[in-house]
């Protein structure tokens, strides 16, 4: 994720940071009285466009129309909302994701397949229009007077409202910008995630949308955005559920006028990157009833593809977040979790060392210090390393421990 001698940096702002963007987000009680729900981004002009969405094949209705929009490479407008998915709910539910297309089209007079549709919330409940709409044409509104104004100030707050806008059970607003200095000036890239319960390495219920200003064709913005998944959102995990939802969408609007080729590709491709490896960790760092953060690091794989399977299966097993709850330095569940993962590695080659105390050599136990293993695992931050000694692969997954917390946060989630 970057090194010291890096051309961009993180700066103030959220979505709307790069030139040419707008976002806002406002109260429409979907669900809650006083929470920011439906969230708009708007593009001055329009975006080339890419998508990364959920491999469950169970999927909400305004995934599946954002899918079909989606399709020819450009977008000027995204709208979502928090508190229903607006999933599994047949021709209503696909009624109400064109509608919601169609109101933000109208309020912003661009085509309605130039808007690309979200929602996260509760599964099987119909979405409530009458408040919705109303939402809609008020977070437009509130887009079309923050660009007459153009001050960065302005735009910055309407911007986080955008973030706390699609938030569920997170506890933490996930929103970042980032500027890259080019030989022809400043490219930026804006970026807002949520996510907290029912994330899993299958595109993530997590969402990520993504801004730049940015010249770039629909095609290769693709292949970047899923490269960028891969190394990042396919590599976290909180509970082992994929969401009917999951989805990260990119608009790049070419407004810096700045085409990025050579090594100035390679620089924007690595801050796109890193941008995505920020929101993932800050959803495992998020996850429900979390009380701790876990890093899984594996060293010495045959093959990249190998040393992602081992690293997410490590992070996914219930049996190490639930020792790394309790603080027990239990070290088979990894060895464990690593053999199932359905990679190829040599058992009797592996090392394992958690919170950089060596436990196991050569897939066998080692004589540790207990009391300082505990010592090491009262950290909130646990990295758990397995160096195989098969290859020179390595891959980072991102998860957290099972708490009785996270239970609590379920057991009513739909009441």
């Amino acid at each position: 994720m970057g090194s010291s001698q890096k051309q961009w940096k993180v700066i103030q702002g959220g979505i709307a940071s790069p030139t040419g963007f707008y976002a806002s987000g406002v109260k429409a009680g979907i669900k809650y009285t006083d929470k920011f729900d439906v969230a708009l981004i708007k593009s001055e002009v329009p975006a080339s466009a890419a998508g990364v969405f959920t491999r469950n094949v169970v999927k909400a209705h305004p995934l599946l129309l954002t899918e079909k929009h989606i399709r020819d490479g450009k977008a000027q407008a995204i709208i979502v909302n928090s508190g229903n998915a607006n999933a599994c709910m047949g021709e209503i539910g696909e009624k109400a994701a064109m509608q919601m297309a169609e109101v933000t089209a109208g309020e912003l007079k661009i085509p309605v397949t130039n808007v690309l549709v979200s929602s996260t919330g509760v599964i099987g409940q119909e979405m409530p229009m009458d408040k919705v709409i109303p939402g809609i044409k008020e977070a437009a509104q509130a887009v079309k007077r923050i660009a007459g104004e153009a001050k960065e100030d302005i735009k910055d707050e309407y911007s986080h409202q955008a973030a706390l806008a699609i938030m569920t059970t997170d506890t933490t607003v996930k929103e970042m910008a980032f500027e890259l200095n080019c030989s022809q000036g400043p490219i930026r890239l804006g970026i807002m995630a949520k996510g907290s319960g029912m994330i899993h390495p299958n595109m993530g219920t997590m969402l990520c949308f993504i801004t730049t200003d940015a010249k770039v064709e629909p095609a290769m913005l693709q292949s970047l955005l899923k490269e960028a998944a891969d190394e990042s959102f396919n590599m976290v995990t909180v509970d082992g559920d994929t969401s009917t939802n999951d989805m990260v969408v990119v608009l790049a609007n070419g407004l810096s006028g700045i085409e990025p080729k050579e090594e100035e590709w390679g620089l924007f491709s690595k801050m796109l990157i890193e941008a995505c490896c920020s929101m993932a960790i800050a959803i495992a760092r998020d996850g429900e009833g979390a009380s701790k953060f876990l890093e899984a690091k594996v060293k010495g794989a045959r093959s990249p593809e190998d040393a992602r399977k081992i690293a997410r299966s490590i992070c996914s097993s219930n049996l190490v977040k639930s020792a790394m709850y309790g603080e027990d330095a239990n070290w088979g569940r990894i060895l464990a979790a690593a053999g199932y993962s359905g990679a190829y590695f040599n058992p009797d080659k592996a090392d394992i060392f958690l919170n950089g105390l060596q436990v196991a050599a050569l897939g066998q136990g080692l004589k540790f210090p207990e009391d300082e293993a505990l010592t090491r695992l009262k950290n909130k931050d646990i990295l758990i390393e397995i160096h195989l000694q098969d290859g020179n692969s390595q891959a980072c997954a991102w998860g957290c421990d099972l708490t009785h917390k996270y239970i609590d946060i379920n057991a009513d989630y739909r009441t």
